[in-house]
């Protein structure tokens, strides 16, 4: 079940790690949607809930997704283990390295430190 967390002055919608996958820039509108009717500022989205191309940066599903969110001004960060694609793809690294440098994108390893992130 997805969860509203407070953390800071933000409102973060935690996705469940079970549920609808984000695998087409289209499934972005669901995602806002949820967020938008908690009047949620971040989305955390586990990497179990995205489709298996999306962090292949060559199918541009994941760009297009984060432009979307980021049209919208809703912070995304993705909570989990990508090891596994950031072995892969020397591009993909780099884009990690740089969106999490950032204010709208982050990939995180785990909740806690998006909690640390907002709260200072």
């Amino acid at each position: 079940m997805n969860e509203i967390v407070e953390i800071g002055n933000q409102r973060v919608l935690r996705f469940a790690k079970d549920g609808a996958l984000l695998q087409l820039p289209s499934d972005a509108n669901d995602f806002l949607g949820d967020a938008w009717s908690v009047e949620a500022t971040v989305l955390a989205i586990p990497v179990e809930r995205l489709g298996p191309d999306f962090l292949k940066l060559e199918t541009r599903i994941a760009g297009e997704v984060f432009q979307k969110f980021a049209n919208y001004h809703m912070t995304c960060a993705i909570i989990g283990d990508i090891t596994t694609a950031l072995e892969r793809s020397n591009a993909f690294r780099d884009f990690v390295r740089e969106t999490n440098k950032g204010k709208a994108l982050w990939f995180l390893t785990e909740f806690d430190q998006l909690n640390a992130r907002l709260s200072s």
